[in-house]
């Protein structure tokens, strides 16, 4: 007779979902001394996964990714759902909370490209290939003349439409080519000062029942202390903005012992306007950090900046 599972984890189907589901599987087997395949993995095919004739910022946003699991999770048919962090809307549904947080991978996002060696040796009306509208918002507010053109799949797809030539170039995050082993298809990296990664990009998250006590136990272990600091500050900015899919938002989080530097940034769709600020303070602080600085980034960006983003 089977025994029950150990755990069971929620996830996404694509290869870089399951590669995030399997990594955390194999460190609570580790962990807590039980043998991986204990532990199942549970495919879940989610809203965005559904979605590939349109923008996701025209689908309603973030959640998209998530929301099926959560579903899965207040159903009990899993036990933590396994989540790209920057994908999670900034507010969670009631009963859910984020446990733990795998330490972070590299947070830069990465030039991609088969014929230039990086942005500036990109002609005069290059193709950039893009879905996320905070990456073309960065790119054409430091090269206007480039054409942004709809780049939606997983991260092959993504490769294989650059081969096919529909564009010059594109953005991919460096932590997901770095988990698929695919780091040879960097061309160069982009400077994280200069082209704020999105909100929570390189983190893997942890979502639990609230209710879920052993659950919480067992995750609690591969909690990240820095990575959840980080993340802390990030999202309480993101909840501040009130940080969808549709708003073009960069964060870069700087721990330096008990200190945290949070700078960030709101754009224009186009990248002609956008507002970046910075704030200081202690790492036990950093929800508040986050919190201020998006109050600050909203007083300075005015009510007619952010009327572009609702309805």
């Amino acid at each position: 007779m089977q025994s029950a599972p150990f755990l069971r984890i929620g996830t996404r189907g694509s290869m870089l979902a399951l590669a995030q589901a399997q990594l955390t599987q194999r460190l609570l087997a580790e962990a807590h001394g039980v043998a991986a395949e204990r532990i199942e993995i549970r495919v879940i095919t989610t809203s965005g996964d559904k979605l590939t004739d349109r923008p996701l910022s025209e689908a309603g946003g973030k959640g998209l990714f998530s929301r099926e699991i959560e579903a899965a999770l207040a159903a009990g048919e899993v036990d933590l759902g396994v989540h790209s962090s920057k994908d999670l809307a900034s507010w969670l549904p009631d009963g859910m909370v984020l446990a733990a947080f795998l330490e972070r991978e590299d947070v830069r996002d990465a030039f991609v490209s088969l014929k230039y060696p990086g942005v500036d040796a990109l002609p005069e009306g290059a193709k950039l290939g893009s879905s996320s509208i905070r990456r073309a918002a960065q790119m054409l507010r430091v090269r206007p003349d480039l054409e942004v053109v709809q780049f939606r799949g997983n991260v092959d797809t993504r490769l294989n439409k650059l081969e096919a030539g529909v564009a010059d170039a594109t953005l991919l995050a460096v932590a997901g080519l770095n988990r698929l082993g695919k780091q040879d298809k960097i061309t160069a990296y982009l400077d994280p000062k200069d082209f704020l990664p999105a909100p929570a990009q390189g983190a893997i998250g942890i979502e639990i029942r609230e209710a879920d006590a052993r659950t919480a136990e067992l995750v609690a272990v591969l909690n990240h202390a820095p990575t959840a600091t980080t993340l802390a500050a990030e999202r309480a900015l993101l909840a501040t903005l009130d940080g969808s899919c549709r708003t073009p938002i960069g964060a870069f989080t700087e721990l330096n012992g008990v200190s945290c530097r949070l700078t960030a940034e709101i754009l224009s769709p186009d990248g002609r306007e956008f507002y970046r600020g910075s704030v200081e303070g202690a790492a036990a602080d950093a929800a508040k950090l986050g919190t201020q600085l998006g109050a600050t980034l909203l007083e300075q960006a005015g009510p007619e900046f952010q009327r572009q983003f609702k309805g």
